[in-house]
């Protein structure tokens, strides 16, 4: 008999399953995707929502827009005012889809399924994504219904791939910020009435303070100076460079730093505070 046993089989150093070995982004990854597709499940039984929510910005930019048309002091009189606003309407939209989205969150905690939900081993942050990522859809659903109708009314966009395809880029990462933005307000407003009163308290200023309905150099001192650190102003001046190839004093480039930032900070704060949903 040999002097040397047999060497015992190899053995992985790392007793962890595959899927518990995988690196934090890919976790993460995985838990917003999940989070996502749940989302999607419930748009799946929401049609009446997506279209009567798809109305509301052809009503300011075929009435509100067509009101103001013939005044070309708004666009300096080298622009459709419809195709000026535009821009801006389908950030307004996506926005007041973002703001409200944090009634979920309440109505979740009231039902219990935020407690089961934060007992499962995703990380804060896939959820709060992963529920961001469903008022994305939402507010992607709106800009192409409201392009398609640009299309078919003929008004004067900039039609390319690089436009459109960077409008909607913009559009999906101003939504999640304020989607952030609005579960950070959900883990502190605990009722739902509540939480409606402040959610309108918030969208209206962000929308009139901006340059979605008129150039900042017509607005008072005052005023601009607010507008220039409101995101939604960089949100919609990307946007309308891109869409309609009017901006602000900007580019394009700084327009989705800016909204990034924003979108980094709320995610931040809202994965922090949302375990305090619970209490």
């Amino acid at each position: 008999m040999s002097a040397h046993s047999a060497a015992p089989p190899a053995v992985s150093a790392d007793p962890r399953p595959a899927a518990l070995s995988t690196g934090p982004l890919q976790r993460m990854a995985a838990g917003t995707l999940a989070m996502a597709q749940a989302e999607m499940r419930k748009l799946r039984h929401d049609h009446l929502d997506i279209v009567t929510r798809s109305v509301q910005p052809l009503l300011w930019l075929f009435i509100f827009g067509t009101a103001l048309s013939r005044n070309r002091t708004l666009t300096r009189g080298t622009l459709d005012y419809r195709a000026y606003i535009a821009p801006g309407v389908m950030a307004q939209a996506a926005m007041f889809i973002a703001i409200f989205y944090g009634l979920s969150v309440i109505w979740e905690r009231d039902v219990g399924q935020l407690q089961r939900l934060l007992a499962t081993p995703l990380s804060r942050s896939s959820i709060v994504l992963g529920k961001a990522a469903g008022a994305c859809v939402r507010a992607l659903v709106q800009a192409v219904l409201l392009l398609a109708v640009l299309a078919v009314a003929g008004i004067g966009v900039r039609w390319s791939i690089t436009g459109v395809v960077g409008t909607l880029a913009m559009l999906i990462l101003g939504t999640a910020a304020f989607a952030c933005m609005s579960m950070l307000l959900a883990a502190v407003i605990k009722e739902r009435e509540r939480f409606m009163g402040v959610g309108q308290l918030i969208m209206m200023p962000l929308f009139f303070a901006s340059s979605a309905l008129y150039p900042l150099s017509i607005m008072p001192g005052w005023l601009q100076a607010i507008a220039r650190v409101n995101p939604l102003t960089y949100e919609v001046q990307g946007l309308r460079q891109m869409l309609v190839g009017v901006g602000g004093a900007g580019v394009v480039w700084l327009d989705f730093l800016v909204v990034a930032s924003f979108f980094a900070v709320m995610l931040v704060a809202a994965t922090r505070a949302y375990p305090k949903a619970i209490l």
